[in-house]
């Protein structure tokens, strides 16, 4: 966990930041921070929050913020936040707080004045100012910031900032690094004018930069100041630095040449040579200014920061990649970071915009060079002509200084190479919409859109906090609406603030509509739009017929933009091999057009994949898009059968589709692995058989959803499944699909069964095997009977279940399918063993059991020997029964099968208990618990613990 007390108030978990929204929140956590691991009393606490007179309920109150704050910081382990007597204590860990490790790197900084370590001065107080993000807890109310337990400590940690930027102003001086320190220190003695150290290292400064005039006047400005606002002269240390600039002033007078003596007779000396006189290198400063209201990203400025360190040894320049799709706020973090780290390339920074994407041509690095050299003080003239012999002279130039390049909207490594420095004191910094993985030697910043806080955080910056506080659930739907795109917030932020009459809700509502957010996102020359256009164009008209390709796919996967694909999924909605499909989709997410949040999943950002599907409805035809979308659907039926087929192994297969589909569909290696891809594919499916309705495919929707009634079997029949069930029922109908009618009014029966619900059941039957009469489907009416006769068995009627059994039978033997037969026969004899006629089940057991062997079918051959063993109890012929069920458990433990397993222990100890050993009873139930447990099946478990044993 990190805490942030330097600048906005952070809560950091190490993979997020953590949301602290109330106000009040924030002002309790900020004064716990301020006395870390020590009790904080509760008078100070709702002093804090509520002021010096704090209302009747603040006791009530806090105890309810301090168990929402305790939910927000809650780890694994003991909690962090805890009562204490009189009052609360935060516990922080060390490293935890950036105020702490602010302190610690000042500390060691001190030690190095101490010693006369200038080098470790200047690294310690870098590494130190580096923390700060703004003003200490900046995002507190009022109130609190001004509370006298506050206040006090924010001025400390305030007045060390400004000891820390001392020493290392102090540092650079001793270790003779003037250049470009000048602007920051001209900036800090006009925001300081009575802190003479500030203005003693400006004088210094200018005067070591030849530039004593200047150096002078901030004297004498300083002079007058003291003097009217205090009445006193500056300090010995400023009288000093005045005097070493006289005294250089009288030293280059004193060396100036002689004026010849004209007396008669004394010859005339030839005059002097002129002096050399020493070039200054020029510092260049180019970062284009800084953004005013940059918000959030506080994690990445700090990894950033990490990144561009200096090493102690440089042998090579540092280089970042800054990645990310278009809007997400790359120049301005890269522009951001730039301002906040230039102390560290005091020799200057460069700055290009590359026009990698845009209009117009991108740069070339042979004319970027001439620039970056003649910005360096190299003369034109002196310029080499060939792309090599500059890109060398630059590396020359740079050598040796400490210079921070930053490249902006870069295309490609070519574009970037002869630009980059040989020396490892300086640093580059590259923004880009790809990822530029073949650029070597470089770290790589990849962005993702803006968390909550830090979306909530922009927006308010942009139309003030009053407006966003009164509408909460209006800034909850335009944060959704832009995606955490900080260019979408900036342009509806803009909108807002030249529209201070509207309420937020206005424009809430011009975003709700997911067609029509692309539109309301632009402001003046600006658009979400047209930023995404600059990554598609340019690959669509792109020379390269791969780029031109990707262009395409990425178009005609924005016709399933809603949704996550697969390489398998894709490549059937593209109409391409999966291998092909695979290498399209990593280079989509290599231009930040597509995300990849795990492994084999892709996805658009809802923005991107809107722009997306505009773009295949304006540039492909209507039959395009269909027979694109069909595949797909075919591929998703195919897929469904296959989680079906897992899920429900009993029950009869979905018929087969005639067509096939365009790309292999998923291979589940068990039923947890194709519940899952149901769970997670449960959107697309609705959506799949939606669209199957609406281009006239019962055939598709009605598969889709009566293969999803293995899902709605596990899951307790969702309400989606049902709204599912429902459309494709109704587009059955519509065409009159007799067939898939009948299965979809089965798959509901049996699911009304599976509630429980039998009355409702038995009329779902009854219509499916109305409906497979009509379609003359054997299979369909057997499955049917079948399905009756389980339903009469559960509700205990004999006779109807031995009849549906019986009908069921001869219709499965007539469609050939045996193992069918034997299942229905096996439920006829759990029939017969509940009505008291075990030895008419043993009949029916037995006949199941020549089946199973027959095909050879190790599960139900076991499943029938176990039934067969209980029937055997039954009649009081225990030595065929353990003969039986120990035949059963052999080939139980031979499968691995946990579940079978524990029902054949169970039958066994039962046996025991029915013949009256109850030592072997217990036995094999416990065996039977200790099975069912592994397999986390409390039911078996409470069923198997019977009492008395």
């Amino acid at each position: 966990m990190r805490f942030g007390l330097l600048g906005p108030l952070t809560v950091h978990d190490g993979a997020a930041a953590r949301l602290i929204g109330s106000p009040k929140g924030r002002a309790l956590l900020g004064a716990l921070l301020l006395r870390p691991n020590r009790a904080v009393p509760l008078g100070t606490l709702e002093a804090v929050l509520w002021g010096e007179h704090p209302p009747a309920t603040a006791s009530a109150s806090l105890h309810n913020h301090v168990a929402r704050l305790r939910r927000i910081l809650a780890e694994d382990g003991e909690p962090r936040l805890r009562a204490v007597p009189g009052g609360y204590l935060l516990t922080v860990e060390a490293g935890e707080l950036d105020s702490e490790l602010f302190t610690e790197r000042l500390e060691r900084a001190r030690a190095g004045r101490l010693r006369q370590e200038w080098a470790a001065v200047g690294r310690e107080t870098v590494q130190a100012l580096e923390l700060w993000r703004g003003a200490p807890l900046a995002n507190l109310p009022d109130p609190a910031l001004s509370h006298p337990e506050v206040r006090p400590h924010i001025q400390q940690l305030q007045e060390a900032r400004l000891q820390a930027l001392e020493w290392r102003f102090d540092a650079e001086l001793r270790l003779g690094r003037h250049g470009g320190l000048a602007p920051e220190l001209a900036r800090l003695a006009e925001e300081h004018p009575l802190r003479e150290v500030f203005h003693r290292q400006l004088m210094l400064v200018l005067h070591r930069t030849d530039r004593q005039a200047e150096a002078l006047a901030v004297f004498h400005r300083l002079r007058r100041t003291l003097i009217d606002e205090l009445g006193i002269e500056p300090g010995p240390a400023v009288q000093e630095a005045h005097q070493e600039i006289l005294t250089a002033q009288q030293l280059s007078v004193s060396v100036a040449p002689p004026v010849p003596d004209t007396t008669i007779g004394t010859p005339i000396a030839p005059p002097a040579p002129p002096r050399a006189t020493r070039r200054l290198r020029p510092h260049p400063a180019q970062l284009p200014a800084d953004t005013v209201d940059f918000a959030g990203r506080e994690a990445e400025l700090e990894r950033l920061s990490a990144m561009l360190r200096p090493d102690p040894e440089p042998a090579a320049p540092r280089v970042v990649v800054i990645s990310g799709m278009a809007g997400v706020g790359k120049t301005a973090l890269a522009v951001h970071a730039a301002h906040r780290l230039r102390a560290r390339f005091p020799d200057g920074q460069l700055h290009a915009d590359l026009r990698g994407f845009g209009a117009g041509d991108a740069r070339s690095p042979h004319d970027l060079l001439a620039r970056f050299l003649t910005d360096l003080g190299v003369r034109e003239k002196a310029l080499p002509e060939h792309p090599d012999d500059r890109a060398a002279r630059f590396r020359s130039t740079l050598d040796g200084r400490r210079v921070l390049v930053l490249l902006d909207n870069a295309r490609d490594a070519a574009q970037l190479t002869p630009l980059l420095p040989g020396s490892g004191g300086c640093a580059v910094v590259i923004t880009s919409r790809h990822t530029l993985a073949d650029l070597p030697g470089a770290g790589r910043l990849c962005l993702e859109p803006l968390d909550a806080e830090g979306q909530r955080r922009l927006l308010t910056s942009l139309c003030g906090s009053r407006r966003t506080r009164d509408e909460p659930e209006a800034v909850a739907r335009i944060l959704d609406a832009c995606g955490g795109l900080p260019l979408a917030l900036r342009l509806a932020g803009a909108q807002l603030a030249n529209r201070p009459g509207w309420p937020l809700a206005a424009l809430a509502r011009r975003l709700d509509s997911s067609r029509g957010r692309l539109r309301a996102l632009s402001a003046g020359g600006l658009a979400v739009q047209d930023a995404f256009a600059m990554s598609y164009v340019a690959m669509r008209d792109s020379p390269l017929p791969l780029e031109a390709e990707q262009a395409r796919g990425f178009r005609m996967l924005g016709l399933w933009s809603g949704h996550t694909l697969s390489a398998e999924s894709a490549a059937a909605l593209l109409g391409r091999p999966v291998e092909e499909a695979h290498d399209l989709l990593e280079a989509l997410v290599d231009a930040h057009l597509l995300q990849t949040p795990s492994p084999g999943q892709y996805t658009f950002h809802d923005l991107l994949g809107e722009y997306a599907l505009e773009r295949a409805a304006a540039e492909e035809s209507r039959e395009t898009r269909v027979t694109a979308r069909l595949r797909l659907l075919v591929w998703y039926t195919a897929a469904v059968a296959k989680a079906d087929a897992v899920l429900t192994p009993r029950s009869h297969p979905l018929p087969p589709l005639e067509a096939e589909a365009a790309a292999p569909p998923p291979a589940f290696t068990g039923a947890e692995q194709a519940l899952q891809w149901c769970v997670r594919e449960l959107p697309a499916l609705s959506e799949a058989i939606r669209l199957a309705a609406r281009y006239g495919r019962p055939d598709l929707s009605w598969r889709m959803a009566a293969g999803l009634f293995g899902y709605a079997q596990r899951f307790w029949w969702t309400r989606e499944w049902e709204r599912c069930t429902r459309l494709a029922l109704r587009c059955a109908e519509e065409h009159h699909d007799l067939v898939g009618q009948g299965w979809l009014h089965s798959r509901t029966g049996e699911a009304h069964g599976s509630a429980h619900r039998m009355e409702l059941c038995l009329d779902h039957l009854h219509l499916a095997l109305s409906y497979f009469e009509k379609a003359d489907d054997v299979t369909g009416q057997a499955s049917s009977y079948a399905g009756l006769a389980e339903v009469h068995r559960r509700l205990g009627r004999l006779g109807e279940t031995l009849s549906c059994g019986e009908r069921a039978v001869e219709l499965y033997r007539e469609a050939g399918d045996a193992r069918s037969v034997a299942t229905v026969l096996s439920s006829m004899g759990d029939a017969l063993m509940a009505a008291g006629e075990p030895a008419a089940a043993e009949q029916r057991y037995r006949e199941a059991l020549e089946l199973w062997r027959e095909h050879d079918v190790l599960d139900g051959t076991a499943a029938a020997l176990t039934r067969i063993g209980d029937a055997l109890r039954a009649l009081n012929r225990p030595a065929e029964a353990f003969r039986t069920l120990e035949e059963a458990l052999r080939i139980r433990l031979r499968l691995g099968e946990r579940g079978g397993t524990a029902d054949t222990l169970e039958t066994i100890a039962l046996t025991h208990f029915h013949f009256g050993d109850q030592h072997a009873a217990r036995e094999h139930w416990e065996r039977s618990l200790t099975t069912g447990r592994k397999l986390r099946l409390p039911a078996r478990a409470a069923d198997v613990a019977r009492p008395g044993l």
